[in-house]
């Protein structure tokens, strides 16, 4: 028996010569133990404050927490006392302006707490009115953003949804705007500007004359707008309902504006605020669900994390943004995205509130010396 448990030794450890006096040890594994560092070895005292040399430390690592057991000389009868090291739970990273200030003014708040209350003070500064929070500095840039879109040069500007049929009676122009609405999703401004062009010239914005064209000269006329099978198909059902039962005129309330074949919240709330003049929402699309969230202004409920849809960006703005910026929000917003604030390689070099925006030469590389010389030498020419 006893040589059976020799030869067991003898195949785990083959060399047992180079373990003498030095004890057994595992290889370092993430399901092993390791050593701390002797810095922290030498930071371990007793309950009376004197130092102890410890003997061995263990680390057992789990999903939830991080113990640390230390194992020292005591005297006998006491048992030594495990040091707990726990990581926080991710719920503990959710911002608390109760906890935030303790943090700031006790003095002791930990690495980690500094950094959550550094993100806070870049991102989630707020200031409540009743139960809406409003971003710090929201009004200063507002305004500046207001002043780089003075000049009017986004296609935005004269080639949006609120442009059609502009010169039309008051009836034909809201069914002018809601058909510009329908194909403006997943469409630049040019492209929906010029389908409403050439419906014009056929005569098309109008509910009678859609419903006597068939889909296959509408698909021709409104391409190369963005599933423009579908629109023209759309645009059919919609005049259909329009002629029967507005007489040609469209629906002047939310909930049957959404009834309509291919309308969504966006395409109704623009509706409503330009063909009624009755502001019941803002109109968010991508441009202003990416800059709203490049900005800071919305976060997804109970998390500082970034909005996953315009219609929960929309919810969101609307906690807060004082009303009377609900209609021009839209315009200003997305002609600041076509221009400066752009989908991909944002113009942060451009904007003259990139010191107020989190989001700043994060997606975009900041200027060097030899780019802003070869951007002034391009403008004097």
């Amino acid at each position: 028996m006893l040589f059976h448990h020799s030869l067991a030794l003898r195949r785990i450890f083959p060399f047992p010569h180079l373990y003498a006096g030095k004890g057994l040890r595992m290889p370092n594994s993430r399901a092993t133990s390791r050593s701390l560092s002797p810095k922290t070895l030498s930071s371990v005292t007793g309950s009376d404050g004197a130092e102890k040399t410890p003997v061995g430390v263990r680390v057992r690592r789990d999903s939830a927490r991080r113990i640390v057991e230390v194992a020292m000389d005591v005297p006998s009868g006491e048992a030594p006392v495990p040091v707990f090291d726990r990581l926080p739970d991710i719920e503990e990273f959710e911002y608390n302006p109760v906890k935030a200030c303790e943090s700031s003014t006790s003095g002791t708040t930990d690495i980690l707490d500094t950094k959550r209350v550094k993100t806070i003070s870049i991102k989630s500064k707020v200031t409540s009115i009743g139960q809406m929070e409003m971003p710090a500095n929201w009004e200063m840039v507002l305004d500046g953003i207001k002043k780089m879109r003075f000049s009017g040069n986004a296609p935005v500007d004269s080639k949006g949804c609120e442009k059609a049929g502009s010169f039309l009676p008051p009836k034909e122009r809201r069914f002018a705007v809601l058909v510009s609405s329908l194909l403006s999703s997943q469409t630049k401004d040019e492209v929906n500007h010029g389908a409403m062009q050439r419906l014009s010239e056929k005569g098309l914005v109008d509910a009678a004359a859609i419903v006597e064209t068939d889909e296959a000269t509408i698909a021709k006329l409104i391409y190369p707008v963005g599933f423009y099978l579908r629109k023209a198909k759309y645009m059919k059902k919609v005049a259909e309902v329009c002629l029967n039962k507005y007489g040609g005129d469209i629906p002047n309330s939310l909930d049957d504006l959404l009834s309509l074949p291919g309308i969504g919240p966006k395409m109704a709330y623009l509706v409503m605020n330009v063909a009624w003049r009755n502001v019941q929402g803002i109109c968010v699309d991508t441009h202003v669900h990416r800059i709203c969230n490049r900005l800071g202004w919305v976060s997804r409920p109970g998390a500082m994390q970034k909005t996953r849809s315009p219609e929960e960006t929309r919810v969101c703005l609307q906690k807060w943004l004082p009303k009377e910026e609900w209609d021009p929000i839209n315009p200003l917003l997305v002609g600041f995205g076509q221009t400066v604030c752009t989908p991909l390689r944002p113009k942060c070099n451009i904007c003259t509130v990139n010191n107020l925006c989190p989001s700043a030469f994060k997606e975009s590389p900041k200027p060097t010396p030899k780019s802003m010389k070869k951007q002034k030498l391009s403008k004097e020419s």
